[in-house]
């Protein structure tokens, strides 16, 4: 079973996706968490991010692995742990922006597919263009969004308990920003795919999100197996 769940930044992708994961027992593929790699690498190497065709090498050449279960899924760059390293906002900023170049989703994209059709039992994925580009044949999709309001006051909390120094004007305007690049760029832009079921999680909270997502999954296996009878 192949699950995908898009949506803007701070929406709860990556924490429903885990919840999801680990209920099913599904490999968890965070491929915010891949592009976070790519773009710590390249600010590690200081390349610009005009020169797409160094960083598309970088992307090439980046070893990155997803190792451990959903709820403490590890991230390694070139056999480096880069969990905690890739959540900063510069990193953030990066991943966003190296996300716009279309060599460097092409090869992404293609680990993402092989990771998720290798996997024993199906996988969860969150991002983008999961839904729309990576697996448009998912057995279900699911697109989260939120009020950027209420998406930047997560975040702003989440750096708060992490002990990151920001505001949440900065948050906001981030969120702001990456939402802006998110939509407009040429390449696998984000979008709603047809078939997706839309939650607006703006004024919920993870359980009930949670919950909501079940009920949806439920009704997709009752329904597939009534169409096998």
């Amino acid at each position: 079973m192949i699950i995908a769940i898009d949506g803007p930044s701070g929406a709860g992708k990556s924490t429903l996706g885990k919840m999801l994961a680990k209920k099913f027992d599904l490999l968890y593929l965070d491929t915010g968490a891949m592009y976070r790699a790519v773009g710590l690498a390249v600010l590690n190497a200081g390349i610009s991010f005009e020169d797409t065709e160094k960083v598309a090498e970088i992307a090439r050449n980046s070893k990155i692995k997803l190792v451990g279960e959903p709820e403490n899924l590890q991230i390694f760059l070139n056999d480096e742990d880069i969990t905690t390293e890739i959540r900063t906002n510069e990193v953030g900023q990066a991943a966003s922006i190296v996300s716009t170049i279309s060599e460097v989703r092409r090869i992404l994209v293609g680990h993402q597919r092989t990771l998720g059709e290798t996997s024993k039992n199906g996988a969860v994925l969150d991002g983008r263009d999961i839904g729309s580009v990576v697996f448009p044949n998912a057995d279900v999709k699911f697109f989260l969004t939120a009020k950027p309001e209420a998406r930047a006051r997560r975040r702003y909390e989440e750096d708060l308990e992490k002990g990151r120094a920001v505001s949440y004007e900065q948050t906001f305007a981030e969120i702001k920003e990456r939402d802006e690049r998110d939509v407009s760029r040429k390449d696998s832009p984000l979008m709603i795919a047809e078939d997706a079921v839309v939650i607006d999680t703006s004024e919920l909270d993870l359980s009930e999100v949670f919950a909501q997502m079940l009920q949806i999954l439920q009704e997709k296996s009752s329904n597939a197996a009534s169409n096998l009878t």
